[in-house]
């Protein structure tokens, strides 16, 4: 007969969270793919407007006061989630491969989960300029920002970004592949690029 065993006192601390960022150019769908592989994994998505959003409100967005407290806001929710009982996190954003701020963000935001020993991927979307023209008018696009209701702007505002930035990458992820996916969804569901990503990570 087996002797019956203290408990650990020490029980081993619960898996940390992973975290997969979606970038990629504006209106390249990162929202909308974010939201089908929540539904896919019972991840949480925050997406970037929702702390955009809200601060545009009251700041412009190049002010400083904007830029602090959007940071602020992303940094604090991000630790958070990476010290909870979250199975995971989804976090879009677009950025500028040839800015070493963007790089330096990055590595702040994924930091909380790297020190918990968490996974932290990387779902990279690049669609044609013309189709994610189309995107930028998309329902629930202008539901979720307002701030991009004004198509006029938004659509000269998308190809002047494309045209001043790299917002998709070339070989900056060659040092890890097995943590980065890139998925031309020119002509793709969210749902297909959703299971593409869930299976590529195994999530």
């Amino acid at each position: 007969m087996t002797e019956p065993t203290a408990a650990d006192p020490n029980p081993a601390a619960p898996a940390a969270p992973t975290l997969l960022f979606v970038i990629g150019p504006p209106a390249v769908g990162k929202m909308t793919v974010g939201a089908a592989l929540a539904a896919h994994t019972g991840f949480k998505l925050l997406h970037n407007h929702m702390t955009i959003e809200p601060l545009l409100r009251l700041f412009s967005y190049e002010s400083p006061q904007f830029q602090r407290l959007n940071h602020g806001f992303r940094e604090q929710i991000l630790r958070e989630a990476a010290g909870s009982d979250l199975p995971g996190l989804i976090f879009t954003l677009v950025w500028d491969f040839d800015d070493p701020e963007d790089g330096k963000l990055v590595e702040q935001y994924s930091r909380p989960f790297a020190e918990r020993g968490g996974r932290v991927l990387f779902l990279e979307l690049a669609a044609d300029q013309d189709v994610r023209l189309i995107r930028n008018g998309g329902a629930t696009r202008l539901a979720e920002k307002p701030s991009k209701r004004d198509l006029e702007w938004s659509a000269e505002n998308l190809r002047k970004s494309d045209a001043a930035h790299r917002l998709n990458s070339i070989d900056d992820f060659a040092h890890a592949p097995e943590t980065h996916l890139r998925v031309d969804n020119t002509h793709l569901e969210p749902e297909d690029v959703a299971k593409l990503a869930a299976a590529h990570f195994g999530l």
